[in-house]
């Protein structure tokens, strides 16, 4: 008896509702795309890698459930590290604003996924 109880305790447990993995990784991602108010060229260059590895986890764990919201993230975020990358120490106005046009396709594809997923991960 005390085995079965033990077993189905244990079988309860495993039942819970836990959620996707990218629930986890979807949150991280967006606080990530919060910071992008960093100052300087610098700032903006440390935080696209940081922008670029939580979106690189959150594809990967997400791109089976959702391939086109996954897809528009890598696009927007690879397009904005490029544009970053390209800044110097004193960029031009056309730099910035090529900087500031792929900062708000970051911020509006991971803003899709964030409501694709909602039921997912609330």
């Amino acid at each position: 008896m005390a085995c079965a109880v033990a077993a189905s305790v244990v079988a309860l447990a495993g039942c819970g509702s836990s959620k996707p993995a990218y629930c986890g990784a979807r949150t991280n991602l967006e606080n990530s795309v919060k910071g992008l108010t960093s100052s300087g060229v610098s700032g903006l260059k440390t935080q696209i890698t940081t922008i670029q590895s939580d979106a690189s986890t959150l594809v990967s764990s997400a791109k089976s459930d959702f391939p086109s919201e996954t897809s528009a993230i890598t696009s927007s975020v690879d397009a904005l590290k490029s544009a970053v990358a390209a800044l110097s120490s004193s960029p031009s106005a056309a730099q910035i604003a090529t900087v500031t046009k792929d900062a708000a396709s970051v911020v509006s594809s991971v803003k899709s996924f964030m409501d694709a997923s909602s039921s997912k991960c609330s």
